[in-house]
């Protein structure tokens, strides 16, 4: 007899005692000193940004939430991304925080330029206080 899932104890790992959604193929949650850091990878499209939304629903559900969204390693990225950036972002200034996105990409810029959300979203170059 196999236990079913529900059997099982949460596994720190799966990220379900801390209430840090899994690591998924597209999102994963680091903590980073007092940062919140959401690394993106891979392509955030229609398909994929709903385990992208998870991360950040939950990295901005506490109070004072500083989210930084690190989208070096997305190799594509369209409006259903830009549409949960929007939300996620809407959500950490309401509990009284920020969210911020780390892009070295000139497709993100002209992205988020053509978009009108640049002066929303300016990229930093990379996480604060990580060694390049």
């Amino acid at each position: 007899m196999t236990p079913e899932s529900g059997d099982r104890a949460p596994d720190p790992a799966d990220g379900a005692d801390t209430g840090t959604p899994a690591a998924n193929p597209y999102a994963r949650t680091c903590p980073h000193g007092t940062l919140t850091v959401v690394e993106a990878s891979g392509e955030i499209d229609m398909a994929s940004a709903g385990a992208l939304a998870e991360h950040l629903s939950a990295a901005t559900a506490g109070p004072r939430p500083d989210v930084l969204v690190d989208l070096r390693a997305v190799a594509f990225f369209d409006c259903s991304g830009l549409r949960v950036l929007c939300r996620a972002e809407s959500r950490a200034r309401e509990h009284g925080g920020r969210l911020r996105v780390v892009s070295e990409s000139p497709r993100i810029r002209r992205l988020l330029r053509a978009s009108g959300l640049l002066g929303r979203f300016p990229p930093l170059p990379g996480v604060p206080g990580q060694r390049p």
